[in-house]
C-alpha cells in the first residue's frame, strides 16, 4: 500500500503519514546519540536510510555472556552490541511512526509496516558511495523499484 505519497515525474511528494514517516527517522539521532543519520528517503510504500553507529562502548551495559568472553575478543564483542542496536533502533521507529500514523488514519491498532527489515553492513567507502546514489535515485527510478505499485 502507498501510504506516504506518491512519486509524479521522479520526485517524492510525502503525505500527512510520509511527513511522520521522515520526522521519526530524523529524530533516530537524538533518540539515540550515538548514531548518525545519513542519507535517507521516504518512498510511496517503504524507506531508505543509512544509519551510522559510531563511539559504542564495548563495555557498557550488560549482555548474557561471561566478562572473560568480553575480554576474550573485544572486536567481537562491539560487534554484537551494535547489531543489537539496530533492531531496538528500527522498533523504536516502526512502534513510534505506526502510533501516530494510526491516530491519523482513524485505525487504531492496524498494521503499517511488514514484520522484518533489510539491513545490510556498509564495510567501504566504494559501497557507500553506491548505496547513497541509490537512495537519492531511488525516486527517479521508482516505476522498476522492486516496491513499485502504480497506484
Amino acid at each position: 500500500e502507498c501510504l506516504f505519497g506518491g512519486v509524479v515525474n521522479g520526485k517524492m511528494y510525502m503525505n500527512e503519514c510520509g511527513v511522520v514517516a521522515l520526522d521519526y527517522w530524523k529524530r533516530i539521532d537524538t533518540r539515540y546519540p550515538n548514531t548518525i543519520i545519513h542519507e535517507h528517503i521516504v518512498m510511496p510504500n517503504h524507506i531508505h536510510g543509512i544509519i551510522e553507529i559510531v563511539n559504542v562502548n564495548p563495555f557498557v551495559g550488560a549482555i548474557h555472556e561471561s566478562p572473560l568472553q568480553r575480554d576474550a575478543n573485544p572486536e567481537l564483542y562491539r560487534n554484537h552490541r551494535r547489531k543489537m542496536l539496530i533492531p531496538k533502533i528500527i522498533g523504536w521507529y516502526k512502534m513510534n511512526t505506526a502510533k501516530q500514523i494510526n491516530q491519523i488514519r482513524k485505525t487504531p491498532g492496524a498494521t503499517i509496516w511488514q514484520r522484518g527489515y533489510y539491513d545490510h553492513i556498509i564495510r567501504n567507502e566504494e559501497s557507500l558511495f553506491y548505496i547513497r546514489e541509490y537512495i537519492k535515485n531511488n525516486p527517479m527510478n521508482w516505476n522498476t523499484d522492486r516496491f513499485y505499485q502504480n497506484r
